[in-house]
């Protein structure tokens, strides 16, 4: 198997930045896989401040934006896992959730984290059909 690592317009430099050893997203057997995404704003490559939907929102057009730098898209995701801080905010990251994913959602587990090395609430992180 083969892999490919994706090099994602503001993202991939804003990891490489951090001194990250990780990619942003890898193509290999016909998916793509996406690094956990926190809310970062695609144009400037600044953490979106805010509240946990606000967040949310940032963090899920991040998310598209690494899927289309790999081919793929929204439509195309059979899996999410959202690491949270706080478990008080499953609610409000299902009201912004569910407009990404209304109709056919891909699997998905929510998974609340104790500490967090960076200053943002949520990262999220999927697996696509290429």
């Amino acid at each position: 198997m083969d892999k490919e690592v994706i090099e994602v317009p503001v993202m991939s430099a804003k990891v490489r930045a951090l001194g990250l050893p990780c990619s942003t997203a890898v193509r290999a057997n016909g998916f793509v896989f996406i690094s956990a995404t926190p809310p970062v704003d695609m144009v400037t490559g600044e953490m979106v401040r805010g509240d946990i939907e606000t967040q949310t929102e940032a963090s899920l057009k991040a998310l598209k934006h690494c899927l289309e730098a790999a081919g793929s898209c929204l439509d195309k995701v059979v899996m999410v896992r959202i690491y949270a801080v706080n478990s008080g905010f499953y609610n409000a990251i299902n009201r912004v959730y569910a407009r990404y994913f209304s109709t056919n959602p891909p699997a998905r587990s929510f998974v609340p984290v104790a500490s967090w090395p960076m200053e943002f609430d949520i990262e999220i992180e999927c697996v696509a059909v290429a």
